[in-house]
């Protein structure tokens, strides 16, 4: 056989629980800061419990929880575990302002789509959460088949029964009793069961002759039944659109919290430009100062790198080739010398770190020499120093590397540039091995 495509949803057997609040919108309209406290601390409870018998939670909206179990043996214990922890939290209030859960577990078929689980598996769950009492708990059959020799529990049938776009009846049992002796709320059998017991009594009356009296009030309970249930479909269908209306308030709610973090995020990032900005304007005024110029063509033909630099060495005839031909721009330069060769000095800036380091900007400069860039300066660390040296070419292309090393020569970082030297500009850019960016823009002295 020809191999499934790969854009098929996976499926899987899975026991779902799904549980909500019941009167939640009324809880909400008579208080709903004090039935927001109690939900987020019943939550936090039903969320503990559910992770410590290795289920998942795979879906909220608003007071409606799904999760999944690879057991129906866990996920039972885990509604049971529960119902009594809420029972003991709600004890702390008046029984008008208790926030309890119903509960449903069902054990089926599932489709599986990212972190999400869809199909009758979930939605004969939620099905059996609608059909259990506030603070109970109710099964599907195939949940009551795998666990009834194995937890002792006590439960009540409730037949089978037909749940909306459900299309077979399912066997739902309500559970009674927990394993510490403990009583849960149970419905009784269904309204459905007793108006069809009705209709047969009144059926047998008719046939025995009872005549039209009896009749017309079996009609007349029939068409009490079909309003009472219009008047829940209304119910059901008022809850939803309240429960809508929530969950859009708190995805509104959360867009705007994310709205306010992203311009934070931005004002951060703006400061942060105009004070890289600032100094790079600051170092750039302060390049032209003959007296610093001076001083660090001092330094450059004084020191040369170590061997250990793996670039050629500066020697400090090559230092003071280039300080003669900054400090004295009148002398003629030498033969073979290009009319780029001189003092070039300016801003060097480190982007921001990896580990957080902010970024930064130092003043630096070097001599360019008949084709070749060459240049030193101590480091920001005690006995570091910052070595430079490069090529040019003949069309202005330049190649850069700067290192620091100890006083022992050991290289502590690398970083390559590469860029042009033209008009008396001299600006590169690059990185170290670690990503952090790096640029050089300096002027001819």
């Amino acid at each position: 056989m020809p191999d499934e495509p790969s854009s098929m949803l996976e499926r899987k057997l899975a026991t779902i629980l799904s549980a909500d609040v019941a009167g939640y919108s009324r809880l909400m309209a008579e208080d709903e800061e004090q039935t927001l406290r109690i939900f987020r601390g019943h939550r936090e409870v039903f969320e503990s419990v559910v992770a410590m018998h290795r289920g998942r939670i795979f879906n909220t909206a608003g007071d409606a929880i799904l999760a999944e179990f690879p057991s129906a043996v866990e996920a039972v214990r885990c509604a049971t575990e529960i119902q009594t922890a809420l029972r003991t939290r709600n004890d702390q209030f008046p029984e008008e302002r208790q926030v309890k859960f119903r509960i449903g577990v069902n054990l089926g078929d599932v489709m599986v789509q990212g972190g999400d689980l869809l199909g009758d598996g979930v939605n004969v769950a939620s099905r059996l959460q609608a059909a259990a009492e506030p603070g109970g708990i109710c099964i599907s059959g195939s949940v009551y088949d795998q666990i009834r020799n194995k937890l002792s529990l006590s439960f009540r049938s409730l037949g089978e029964r037909s749940f909306k776009n459900i299309p077979q009846p399912v066997r739902t049992f309500s559970i009674a009793g927990t394993e510490d002796h403990g009583a849960l709320p149970v419905r009784k059998r269904s309204l459905g069961k007793i108006y069809k017991w009705a209709a047969a009594a009144v059926l047998i009356i008719l046939i025995a002759g009872g005549g039209y009296w009896s009749y017309s009030h079996y009609q007349h309970g029939v068409t009490m039944a079909r309003r009472e249930a219009r008047a829940a479909a209304e119910r059901a269908q008022i809850r939803a659109q309240v429960e809508d209306a929530v969950a859009r308030e708190t995805r509104l709610a959360r867009e705007a919290e994310a709205a306010r973090e992203q311009a934070a995020a931005d004002a951060r990032r703006r400061d942060v430009e105009a004070h890289r900005a600032a100094e790079m304007e600051r170092l750039g005024a302060t390049a032209g100062s003959s007296e610093s110029v001076s001083a660090d063509s001092a330094r450059i033909a004084a020191v040369a790198p170590p061997a250990a630099s793996g670039g050629p060495p500066i020697g400090p005839a090559t230092g003071a080739a280039a300080a003669a031909t900054t400090v004295a721009p009148g002398v003629p330069r030498p033969p073979g010398s290009s009319a780029d060769d001189g003092m070039y000095a300016g801003p060097v800036c480190w982007g921001d770190g990896p580990r957080g380091d902010p970024a930064r900007c130092f003043r630096a400069q070097a001599a360019v020499s008949q084709g070749k860039i060459t240049g030193q300066w101590p480091g920001r660390d005690p006995g570091v120093t910052m070595f430079l040296w490069g090529d040019v070419s003949p069309a202005g292309d330049v190649t850069i590397r700067m290192q620091t090393r100890r006083a022992d020569g050991y290289p502590m970082a690398t970083v390559n540039l590469t860029g042009t030297l033209r008009d008396g500009r001299l600006d590169a850019t690059g990185a170290f091995a670690n990503g952090r960016s790096a640029q050089l823009n300096w002027r001819k002295n």
